[in-house]
């Protein structure tokens, strides 16, 4: 399977993606800015493919290694476009959070090219500095402070999914490239405790931790979409309604198109289809660290695993919250929810992987205390 793993992964991004537009044609007509166009996220969606398309293929053509000399370019205009957020009139508030910046022509969601600008960092910085993982200050304290930079002004939009999401890729990475565990579990359990913290501050985020932990009090409130979730699901069975039955789009389920598009796979299609979701993203998560395991060289080992690490743990993220498992954090499920800023990073990701594959070499071991004892479990 090693020798076939970037064939698996393209193989898994494009089933994945084409049930994102099947279920997206099934949903988009019900939503309130279709404008009465029901192939209007449909067509939108379409042109954001093509840019995706375009992302992924400069992430396989140029070389990897690029991105280790650019990652300051990353890091500044990803600060910047923070920021920009919060000007009037540039800037947009959506749900109670300055997360987009309004183009014009389209909308842009400035904290996705933040995930690269982290990336890019923290395995640069790693390879740099491979001989002081082991550290506590160069091993942990200075290369997250630095994230702390980008983590700042998105915890100020109050966008606490994101914030997590990029803190715990960084940790991934960090633990990876031989950080000590014990540094590691008290990084981890300070973060979970100020992003809490933090929700537990603002009303709109501690409605919905309290909507998270007692369901049937709030299904009205804020508790509302995770309830008609579960409907949903619960509506679906093991064989499904049908494809294009399904009844919580028509303005019972908010977001059916966007962050709880797998709700609705699971009610129109059943739950055979909402396993094959589930295993596409673990078998896609097995390939990009098989990938990432072959790589040359330590920062493109880092770059890969950093690349497969976040594309997963948003997944992982958007199940747990449309299936009640985890507070509502407002994330997008990759390639399937509408969405073009996240399809097209998450593109130009699966393309550095690529182009890690093209330039990588199975008969080179890349140094890491933690992959040296996963190789031993895929050698398949």
């Amino acid at each position: 399977m090693q020798k076939n793993a970037i064939t698996v992964l393209l193989f898994t991004v494009a089933a994945l993606t084409a049930l994102g537009f099947v279920m997206l044609f099934s949903t988009s007509a019900f939503a309130q800015e279709s404008h009465g166009d029901i192939y209007f996220f449909v067509k939108r969606q379409g042109f954001w493919l093509a840019i995706s398309v375009a992302a992924a293929l400069v992430g396989a053509t140029i070389d990897y290694h690029w991105w280790r000399k650019l990652w300051p370019v990353f890091f500044g205009a990803s600060f910047i476009l923070l920021l920009f957020c919060f000007v009037p009139g540039i800037g947009m508030k959506i749900n109670g959070s300055y997360r987009w910046l309004n183009l014009g022509v389209a909308t842009f969601q400035p904290s996705e090219l933040a995930k690269l600008a982290a990336i890019f960092f923290t395995a640069w910085w790693f390879e740099k500095y491979e001989a002081n993982a082991g550290e506590f200050l160069k091993g942990i304290v200075f290369p997250f402070a630095v994230v702390a930079i980008l983590l700042a002004p998105i915890a100020r939009q109050t966008d606490l999914g994101y914030t997590a999401l990029i803190g715990a890729t960084t940790l991934a990475i960090m633990f990876i490239a031989g950080i000590r565990l014990r540094w590691v579990i008290p990084a981890a359990i300070i973060g979970v405790v100020g992003i809490i913290y933090v929700a537990t501050h603002i009303d709109e985020r501690q409605n919905r931790l309290m909507a998270f932990l007692e369901p049937e009090k709030h299904q009205a409130g804020s508790g509302y979409q995770g309830y008609q979730a579960l409907i949903a699901f619960g509506s679906g069975g093991t064989e499904g309604l049908g494809l294009g039955e399904g009844r919580q789009k028509m303005s019972y389920l908010p977001y059916a198109h966007t962050d709880f598009i797998f709700p609705m796979i699971g009610e129109e299609l059943g739950l055979k289809f909402t396993l094959l979701t589930v295993f596409g993203y673990l078998l896609m998560c097995l390939c990009g660290v098989m990938v990432a395991m072959n790589a040359r060289d330590r920062f493109g080992m880092l770059l890969g695993f950093g690349c497969i690490m976040i594309v997963v743990l948003q997944s992982i993220v958007n199940i747990g919250v449309t299936t009640s498992l985890l507070p509502n954090k407002g994330m997008p499920l990759p390639f399937i929810s509408f969405g073009g800023s996240n399809l097209a990073i998450c593109y130009f990701m699966m393309g550095i992987l690529v182009n890690i594959h093209r330039h990588g070499n199975p008969l080179v071991s890349v140094s890491s205390p933690i992959l040296n004892h996963v190789r031993n479990y895929c050698r398949l």
